[in-house]
């Protein structure tokens, strides 16, 4: 058995659509990023990162104890390797599959990411953010326009084969449209988008946790404030004493 220690972002909705489409079976351990959570000293053992998700395989391959794995890419291939889908071994596709994992990691969910924070920030009361604003915007615009590129080549992005490279960039187009772009400018995009979207594990994997996120905005003026403070303004962990 998985234990995935999750929430309901893109992030985390990488994997459950992975564990969906490879129907192997796993059990979410809710992590509520608002409350804190992952700053619990059980999290910070198993990701010192202080970030979800996290899987824990309960029966590993090497018959070992239980195996902890955080950072999305690197869980995803350990679970499409262990069940022996999505993830090609043969040299050149298993390469095309990693530079498109690193891709996704490295550049679509960070500016991603960055776009949705300052699109949403309060700038009656942080200040002006015209230019984060543009500057993540393009961003985005420039990475749909790597996918549209990539997918008139190719029917998936790493090839002809659907693959967990395919997976782990869905979750971050869901929101195109709050991140201030036209998915009619990337018709080849456009039509990957769709045929993920209409794919049963994706839309079940994308689904799971949908009763765990909450309406901030309900909650009280200085709970939201505690909860802006706990996620956007982290600095360094001091070094805990023995």
């Amino acid at each position: 058995m998985i234990d995935l220690h999750y929430w309901p972002t893109p992030n985390g909705k990488k994997v459950t659509i992975l564990l969906e489409e490879c129907g192997l079976p796993y059990k979410v351990v809710p992590v509520n990023i608002g409350r804190g959570d992952q700053f619990s000293d059980e999290f910070l053992a198993m990701n010192p990162n202080h970030r979800m998700p996290v899987m824990v395989d309960h029966q590993p391959k090497d018959g070992g104890k239980p195996l902890a794995i955080f950072e999305s890419g690197a869980i995803m291939m350990y679970i499409a390797e262990k069940a022996g889908k999505f993830y090609p071994q043969d040299v050149r596709t298993r390469y095309d599959v990693n530079q498109w994992l690193i891709w996704q990691m490295a550049n679509q969910g960070p500016k991603s990411g960055e776009c949705g924070h300052f699109r949403r920030v309060d700038q009656a009361k942080n200040g002006d953010q015209a230019y984060a604003i543009r500057r993540f915007t393009d961003e985005a615009n420039r990475l749909y326009g790597v996918l549209n590129n990539q997918l008139y080549k190719h029917k998936y992005l790493a090839g002809d084969q659907y693959t967990i490279a395919d997976m782990i960039s869905y979750p971050w187009t869901i929101n195109w449209k709050f991140q201030g772009q036209d998915i009619e400018e990337f018709p080849y995009f456009k039509r990957w988008f769709e045929e993920l979207g209409a794919r049963p594990a994706v839309q079940k994997g994308m689904a799971v946790g949908a009763d765990l996120s909450n309406d901030i905005t309900k909650l009280p003026p200085e709970e939201q404030e505690r909860r802006a403070k706990l996620l956007y303004n982290q600095r360094a962990r001091p070094v805990k004493a023995a």
